[in-house]
């Protein structure tokens, strides 16, 4: 039998968390405690669950309760990219109908008037499978949305990289090699903000989702998990992408940016091309583009941008359980 304890009454220390996501089968970065804890106090109420078989922790969820007028609604950590159950290898089906059966009561006794979950994708897995899928549409869970993430396989011999990428890209980055730019791992992060704050602004009329000091504080608390790598002209950054290692598998591109000035040097070009190169060297699966829609309404040009590189588009499920 299975049972949910929140994770604060729970007996589970904050590393005895952090060690179950590392070594279970779906984990990432997003679901650990010392990444959560990243925001600051008071900005979420934290409703996280254990979920013990026989008295020891076989699933974690991070969740935070959110209200909505009148609706309490039990939410996947909002302050993270995935939520949703985090499991060991070996969970089968039978397994997973309860934990969602079990997640179910427990929202109706707290009285939740919602359950909202966003799942890591498929590539997130060790061992690919449906099974909390399955059991959350047979629990009445529905789709809330369905975006589509930008995902390349790194599983590329170096010399033929560049065949996969389409013949516009291969020739922009050609150009950014004889135009002189160069690659590589830099701590600028204030002058790659400035840039990521002025291209989002003039793009999309948005602020990047972290401040510029939670930015820098993520990097402290994981400083081989966020890395950004700049492209350089004359020692001047004039493009960046920050990478977040998720796990083991997937290395995800947070945030690209490009100075506009500078566009004819096609820098972002040649810093997918090393990172690409850099991220399978050190034997992770996929480099995840982040996603192209925005509650399923399709960027077009982003889409087809990530698609110059080989990428191609894979679910990010969000379900819905109204309870």
């Amino acid at each position: 039998m299975i049972e949910a304890v929140e994770f604060s009454k729970s007996n589970i220390s904050e590393s005895e968390w952090n060690d179950f996501i590392e070594k279970s089968d779906n984990g990432t970065i997003f679901h650990r405690r010392d990444f959560l804890a990243y925001h600051p106090k008071g900005r979420f109420i934290d409703s996280s669950l254990v979920f013990l078989k026989n008295n020891k922790p076989f699933a974690l969820l991070s969740a935070i309760e959110h209200r909505d007028g009148r609706e309490k609604i039990f939410y996947s950590h909002r302050g993270a990219s995935y939520g949703s159950f985090v499991y060991n290898s070996w969970l089968n089906i039978k397994d997973s109908f309860e934990l969602v059966e079990t997640l179910i009561e427990h929202c109706k006794a707290q009285k939740y008037t919602k359950i909202i979950l966003t799942l890591p994708p498929i590539i997130y897995c060790t061992k690919v499978s449906n099974y909390i899928d399955f059991a959350l549409v047979r629990n009445n869970f529905n789709y809330l949305k369905r975006e589509v993430s930008s995902v390349v396989s790194l599983d590329f011999n170096d010399d033929e990289l560049l065949q996969t990428y389409r013949p516009e890209a291969r020739t922009a980055l050609k150009k950014s090699l004889k135009s002189g730019v160069e690659i590589a791992e830099t701590e600028r992060f204030d002058e790659y903000y400035e840039i990521l704050k002025k291209n989002l602004k003039m793009r999309h009329n948005v602020n990047p989702t972290h401040t510029l000091e939670e930015l820098i504080k993520i990097k402290k608390i994981f400083p081989t998990r966020v890395r950004l790598f700049g492209a350089f002209v004359n020692s001047k950054l004039i493009a960046g992408v920050c990478n977040f290692s998720a796990n083991s598998k997937v290395v995800l591109a947070f945030y690209i940016s490009h100075d506009e000035d500078y566009q004819e040097y096609r820098p972002v070009n040649l810093l997918f091309y090393e990172i690409m190169r850099r991220y399978k060297s050190e034997g992770f699966n996929y480099l995840d583009f982040g996603i192209f829609t925005v509650n399923m309404e399709p960027n077009w040009g982003l889409g087809r941008f990530k698609e110059n590189f080989g990428a191609r588009g894979i679910f990010r499920d969000t379900f819905q359980l109204i309870l």
